[in-house]
């Protein structure tokens, strides 16, 4: 048995920034490690040019996601109560100064497309290392009285409720989280899972530069509804 800190991500909106470069940002459907590792940081009161501090961070733990299915709650009992799906919008920002290819700022300003989330909700459980020089006990008091304002991948997507759920034991993350309501959601996770595919993401921060580069990230995913959980 192991424990896991369990961290429920909610808001009006979110967005979870894919592979992309200045005028197109897209959002993932799931949160990345990058902006999981940044917002556990911000929580930390870790400065975003500590590299050192970050990437003793990232190696402190690992991520397991569930994108929850929920239901709309009716105030009349006998009406149905359908899914809630999340949907894609797309903002529209001018943006001064955008790089180009090379590098160099563009002289003449531009649309910037960018992706939110809306009507979704994750459940996080993190499986923290032994020795980890950032711990679960640690980042639990982080997360519950956090120093800087956590956010929900960008500062105009704020936290509509306290990120800490649970400690929770379990054989491993998905029993952790199958023990958390809704109880149901497709997982992505760093851990193997029966039944799931494995899928590649660019969302493993390289902490080599404070210019953003990253690497790939190979996770498994098991959709709703194909939960086993092991006994």
């Amino acid at each position: 048995m192991q424990d896991f800190l369990i961290i429920k991500l909610q808001g009006a909106m979110q967005a979870w920034g894919g592979h992309t470069y200045e005028d197109y940002r897209p959002s993932l459907i799931f949160p990345t490690r990058s902006a999981i590792i940044g917002l556990l940081g911000a929580c930390l009161g870790i400065e975003r040019e500590d590299l050192a501090e970050l990437k003793a961070l990232d190696k402190s733990f690992e991520l397991t996601v569930r994108a929850n299915q929920r239901k709309i709650v009716q105030r009349e009992k006998s009406m149905s109560k359908p899914p809630v799906s999340m949907q894609k919008i797309t903002d529209f920002h001018t943006v001064q100064h955008a790089r180009k290819v090379d590098g160099k700022p563009r002289p003449e300003a531009i649309v910037s497309r960018r992706e939110y989330l809306c009507d979704a909700e994750f459940t996080l459980a993190l499986a923290f290392a032994e020795n980890a020089s950032y711990g679960l006990d640690r980042a639990k008091q982080a997360i519950q009285k956090p120093v800087y304002t956590p956010f929900l991948g960008r500062r105009s997507c704020p936290i509509q409720s306290p990120l800490f759920e649970a400690v929770i034991s379990g054989e491993n993350s998905q029993a952790a989280l199958s023990q958390i309501a809704p109880y149901h959601g497709t997982l992505y996770s760093e851990h193997e899972l029966a039944g799931g595919m494995p899928m590649m993401v660019r969302d493993q921060p390289l902490f080599t530069t404070t210019v953003r580069q990253f690497n790939n990230r190979r996770i498994t995913v098991l959709g709703a509804g194909s939960e086993h959980v092991p006994k």
